[in-house]
């Protein structure tokens, strides 16, 4: 084997070094580039586990009108409702009803809570139609509607076509804590551990 010169090994040295420097170099930027992308990834993550969150209902269509005999005028039963999408981080759901048009759409003072449930299993895929509290998933908790009552109340609008908000949450916890709380306490527990969500629109006037 032949030795090199001290120039040689000196010029190999230098390569070497450049070689690692270089190297190095594309690391450290690629470090940063992996810095600066996982806020975007983990945003675009959110939001797409957000939008594969899916509420519907056999019984009406998105923005249109709920049957007669899911509110105070008919058999004032609860709609039958079914969900898909769940994300697989999802230790339990959160349905609740509302309507933010209380009392005159025109001229709105407040948000009236009609049913108020939580700790639904993440694994439930729906509720059926009339659902008592009673037949309602394992573990399914009932908080308080604006009538101070632990159950579903139908829409019962005083003037006007009012819209029922349907909002379902997937959390990454299950709550405690609560005890028959009101929609206010269990937004306030679970805004936290949201990981996604959806909404059903439907409506409903008097008489019509």
């Amino acid at each position: 084997m032949t030795s090199l010169s001290c120039a040689e090994q000196q010029a190999l040295d230098a390569t070497e070094r450049k070689i690692v420097w270089i190297t190095l170099s594309h690391l450290l930027r690629l470090a940063v580039l992996t810095i600066a992308i996982l806020p975007f990834a983990s945003a675009i993550a959110a939001e797409e586990s957000s939008m594969s969150l899916k509420l519907v209902s056999p019984a009406f269509a998105e923005g249109r009108a709920i049957p007669k005999k899911y509110t105070c005028e008919g058999q004032d039963i609860s709609p039958p409702l079914t969900w898909s999408g769940v994300p697989p981080g999802a230790k339990s759901l959160v349905l609740i009803i509302d309507d933010p048009d209380a009392p005159d759409p025109k001229a709105p003072k407040m948000t009236w809570v009609h049913w108020v449930l939580y700790n639904l299993p993440a694994s439930s895929t729906g509720l059926p139609e009339g659902v008592t509290s009673k037949a309602l998933p394992s573990g399914t908790m009932v908080g308080l509607n604006d009538w101070k009552r632990a159950t579903y109340g139908g829409p019962c609008p005083p003037i006007g076509r009012h819209r029922y908000f349907h909002k379902l949450y997937a959390l990454n916890a299950v709550l405690s804590g609560l005890n028959q709380p009101n929609e206010a306490a269990v937004e306030a527990k679970m805004h936290p551990h949201i990981i996604a969500e959806s909404m059903l629109i439907g409506t409903y006037e008097k008489g019509r």
